[in-house]
C-alpha cells in the first residue's frame, strides 16, 4: 500500500483530494489540523503521532520532525535503504502533500507584530518539502493545490506518477521554499538591519513567480513573459475582456495608471508607446476624458487609457469610435462592461481593485538592476515660490499645479502645457528642451495662447521661455537650478510671463 503523508496550511481541494487517494488505496497519514479535516470529512486517517510514537510538541512547533517520517521519505528505492528501514520498523512514505504557514499573507497585514511574523515561520514544512523534492526519483512532493488534479489523472492511468511529473514538481517545491525564505529573510532584514541613514536594502533579493508568457515583447522577434509579485495579475488587476495583454500593452498601462492614481480629482490619462498624449481632469469622469482626448486625438488613436474611477457608461460611450488597445480603472460598471462587450469587444479591460504598494522601482541594466524609491511627487515641506516681478493669478495658479503634476509622467526632456485642467500640448522624450518645447507649442496650436507651461528640470538657456511667450503662454513652472537662472527670469520679466520655481526636479528617464 502507497502512503501519503499530508500537512498543509492551505486545505483548498484537500478532501476531494485526499478521497481521491483514498479510492486508489492510498494509506493516509497527516498531522494537526489536516488531520482533523480530513477525519472530519469521514475519511481514515493515521495521526503523525501515531507513526512516530511522539505526541505533538511546544504548541504544534514540533510535529513531523522524527526518523521514522523523514527515513520513511528520504529512503531510496534500494535493498541496503529499504533493509535499514525494516530494521528500524519504519514504513517508506511515497508522497508528501505539503504547504507553508501563511507568512507573506501575515507581514502584509497592517499591524502585524514580529511576534506574529515569527509564529508563521515553518520549520517542519520546509523540511518535508526539501526532503521530498530531494527523493524525486521515488516519492511525489506536492506543495500547490493546483497539481492535485494531474496527479490523480497519472494515478488512476498508470497507479504511479511519472519521473517527469516528479522532477517538475520536486523542481516547484524547492522554488517555494526559495521564495518563502526569501520573504523571511527580506522582512527580518527590514527589522533587524535598517539603518537610519539608508532604506535601500543590503541585499536585493528577486523572486516573482511566472504569471503570464507573452506572444513577443517589444518586437515579434523577441520573447517576454510577466513575473508579479505574489503572482497576482498585471499591476495587481484582473483583466476582464480582450486578448491576453501584451508586453507593449503592459508597459503603457503602468504609466498610464501611475499618472491617473496621481490626481486626486476624476482624471483620464491617455498613454500611446509610454507617453502620455492627454491627461485631464474634471468634475466628471467623462467630462476629463474627452478634455483628455482633445489634447491629441491623433496619437490617442491605438493608445491605453487608465482613469481614476469607476469607468461608467457614459465614459463607455464617449470612446466613440476611437481604437483603444487597453483601459484601466479601479471598477467597470455592469453597464459599461455591457457596452464595451458589444461595441469593443477587443479593447482590453483591466480592473485594478486593489493597486499593488509602490515603494520601489527597477530597472534592468547589463550586468545588474538599478532600483530607486518611487517619484511620487514633491517632497514634504517643498516650498514653491515666485521668482518673476508677476506672480501668477489664481488661474494661472490652478493650471501650474496640473501642469506640474502632469510633466512628471512624461519623459525627460518633458514639457507640457495645461488649460482649464487639461494638457493641450506635450513634448517629451527628446534630448534639447527647447526641441520639446516647441514639439508642446506646435501640438497645442492656437490653444497655447492662455495656457501655461510646466518643464520637468531647469531651463539652461533662454530659448525655451522664448518659444512660450511666442506662442502666447502666461505662466511657466520650473525647478530652477541653472547657472543661467538670472538670464531667464530677465526674460520672462521681459516677455511678460510670471514664472514659478519648485526646487526640485522630476526627470523620467
Amino acid at each position: 500500500m502507497y502512503r501519503a503523508l499530508i500537512s498543509v496550511s492551505d486545505k483548498s481541494e484537500l478532501v476531494n483530494f485526499a478521497r481521491a487517494l483514498s479510492a486508489l488505496n492510498w494509506q493516509l497519514i497527516a498531522s494537526g489540523g489536516s488531520a482533523r479535516t480530513l477525519r472530519e470529512a469521514g475519511l481514515s486517517v493515521t495521526e503523525v503521532a501515531e507513526v512516530t510514537g511522539a505526541p505533538e510538541m511546544l504548541g504544534g512547533r514540533v510535529k513531523t520532525l522524527h526518523p521514522a517520517i523523514h527515513a520513511g521519505i528520504l529512503a531510496r528505492d534500494n535493498a541496503t535503504d529499504r533493509a535499514e528501514l525494516a530494521r528500524h520498523g519504519i514504513q517508506p512514505i511515497d508522497m508528501v502533500i505539503c504547504n507553508l504557514y501563511p507568512f507573506r499573507e501575515t507581514v502584509a497585514q497592517l499591524g502585524a507584530s514580529l511576534e506574529d511574523a515569527v509564529e508563521q515561520i515553518d520549520i517542519g514544512g520546509v523540511a518535508l518539502l526539501r526532503a521530498a523534492a530531494k527523493n524525486f526519483e521515488r516519492v511525489t512532493v506536492l506543495c500547490d493545490p493546483r497539481d492535485y488534479a494531474g496527479v490523480l489523472e497519472e494515478l488512476r492511468e498508470a497507479g504511479v506518477t511519472s519521473l517527469a511529473t516528479r522532477r517538475r514538481l520536486a523542481l516547484k517545491a524547492f522554488r517555494h521554499t526559495r521564495d518563502y525564505d526569501s520573504a523571511i529573510a527580506a522582512y527580518l532584514e527590514r527589522q533587524f538591519e535598517a539603518q537610519p541613514e539608508t532604506t535601500l536594502p543590503p541585499r536585493l533579493e528577486l523572486s516573482l513567480p511566472l504569471v503570464q508568457t507573452m506572444r513577443y515583447g517589444e518586437n515579434p522577434h523577441q520573447s517576454a513573459a510577466l513575473y508579479a509579485v505574489e503572482g497576482r495579475g498585471p499591476l495587481g488587476g484582473e483583466l476582464l475582456q480582450g486578448k491576453p495583454l501584451s508586453y507593449n500593452n503592459v508597459l503603457d498601462l503602468d504609466a498610464a495608471w501611475r499618472a491617473a492614481r496621481s490626481f486626486e480629482a476624476p482624471t483620464a490619462v491617455i498613454v500611446k508607446h509610454l507617453s502620455p498624449c492627454g491627461i485631464a481632469s474634471a468634475e466628471q469622469l467623462p467630462e476629463a476624458f474627452r478634455a483628455a482626448l482633445a489634447s491629441d486625438p491623433i496619437s490617442a488613436f491605438g493608445g491605453v487609457i487608465a482613469v481614476n474611477r469607476p469607468f461608467d457608461l457614459e465614459t463607455a460611450e464617449a470612446l466613440g469610435d476611437l481604437f483603444v488597445e487597453a483601459v484601466a480603472a479601479p471598477v467597470f460598471t455592469p453597464a459599461a462592461r455591457e457596452h464595451l462587450a458589444v461595441h469593443k469587444p477587443n479593447c482590453r479591460l483591466l480592473q485594478i481593485s486593489q493597486p499593488v504598494p509602490e515603494e520601489w522601482e527597477l530597472r534592468s541594466v547589463a550586468g545588474g538592476v538599478l532600483l530607486q524609491s518611487v517619484d511620487h511627487g514633491d517632497p514634504p515641506g517643498t516650498v514653491w515660490r515666485t521668482v518673476t516681478r508677476r506672480a501668477p493669478d489664481e488661474r494661472e495658479m490652478a493650471a501650474l499645479r496640473m501642469a506640474w503634476k502632469a510633466c512628471q509622467h512624461v519623459k525627460s526632456n518633458a514639457i507640457v502645457l495645461v488649460r482649464d485642467n487639461a494638457t493641450v500640448g506635450i513634448g517629451g522624450g527628446l534630448p534639447s528642451r527647447v526641441d520639446a518645447a516647441r514639439l508642446a507649442v506646435a501640438k497645442a496650436g492656437e490653444r497655447a495662447r492662455g495656457a501655461v507651461m510646466a518643464s520637468d528640470a531647469f531651463f539652461p538657456f533662454p530659448d525655451g521661455v522664448e518659444v512660450a511667450a511666442q506662442a502666447g503662454v502666461t505662466a511657466i513652472i520650473q525647478p530652477g537650478g541653472s547657472v543661467r537662472d538670472e538670464e531667464v527670469i530677465a526674460t520672462a520679466d521681459r516677455l511678460g510671463i510670471a514664472m514659478v520655481f519648485t526646487g526640485v526636479r522630476h526627470f523620467r528617464h
